[in-house]
């Protein structure tokens, strides 16, 4: 839409024209794009959002039911029977790789029970990390919308005041009637903006937080079986 006729349109525009719809749809081609943009990265981010708290729900509930079978007094042995085919959580998982890598040194006929442990806490580290790394996957999506939006939005606000300026040169009035919807329209970017930022930035610092104090929980669990593994070492040595 050309300036001149950004300023006509103001001129004959009536007052429902100020509807969410209506400012975008009289909107610049580019502030359109800004605001599609925003609107997309915004419902990416819920999904984001809704798919991690689940998420962490459940893995959450998942290392409570491990930690109560584990410290229940079974033996390592059946609960890695157990579990070995399919791990049913992270912390599962941490137990299987350590108890993997220890049956497999002991069956290879491994002699050096500083090298055994050295490697058991290898795979306890590798098997953290690449927990870690799937429980913040997409998280730096988050953090992008939530800083990135803003400017985002302002950016189409300045494009969309210029376009209209231009539009209020051009039908040489200067009335409020001209000047409102352009406004308004351009002011509708950042305000999608923020809409966008605002969530984002909120459940990215909550996820962050949670999935920290997972990683954590983690951790505290494979020192405590490592301590574990290592009396049995210390024992078959």
């Amino acid at each position: 839409m050309n300036p001149v006729d950004v300023g006509q349109a103001a001129l004959d525009a009536p007052a429902a024209s100020l509807s969410l719809i209506a400012m975008f749809l009289q909107a610049h081609i580019v502030v359109k794009f800004v605001m599609l943009g925003l609107v997309l990265a915004s419902i990416w981010s819920w999904a984001i959002i809704v798919d991690k708290v689940l998420l962490y729900g459940r893995v959450k509930r998942q290392m409570d039911r491990f930690e109560k079978v584990f410290w229940s007094g079974q033996s390592l042995e059946e609960l890695y029977r157990s579990l070995s085919s399919r791990p049913a959580s992270a912390m599962a998982a941490l137990f299987v790789a350590a108890m993997r890598e220890w049956k497999r040194s002991y069956e290879a006929g491994a002699r050096s029970p500083m090298g055994l442990q050295m490697r058991i806490d290898k795979v306890l580290e590798v098997t953290i990390a690449r927990e870690t790394e799937r429980l913040e996957s997409r998280l730096l999506f988050l953090a992008t919308v939530g800083s990135a939006g803003p400017f985002i939005g302002l950016f189409g606000t300045v494009w969309g005041i210029m376009t209209a300026f231009q539009g209020i040169a051009a039908s040489k009035n200067t009335s409020l009637a001209v000047v409102a919807p352009g406004i308004a329209e351009a002011l509708m970017a950042t305000a999608l903006g923020l809409c966008a930022a605002i969530p984002a930035v909120i459940a990215y610092n909550k996820l962050a937080s949670s999935s920290g104090k997972i990683s954590s929980r983690l951790e505290g669990f494979a020192d405590e079986f490592s301590a574990i593994l290592s009396r049995q070492i210390d024992e078959r040595a």
